[in-house]
């Protein structure tokens, strides 16, 4: 693996500033790294 994979733009408005006004509106991205299959949940 190198360095250079993690390289990417990500805007400074697409990064939470604070937090989820209730739990339920929270997300989570989840990568299963041995099949590399990403899910997208909502965390409770």
């Amino acid at each position: 693996m190198k360095l250079s994979q993690f390289k990417f733009d990500l805007p400074l408005n697409l990064i939470a500033q604070h937090p989820a006004k209730s739990r339920e509106e929270s997300r989570l991205m989840v990568v299963h790294r041995d099949t590399g299959k990403i899910e997208h949940k909502v965390f409770k």
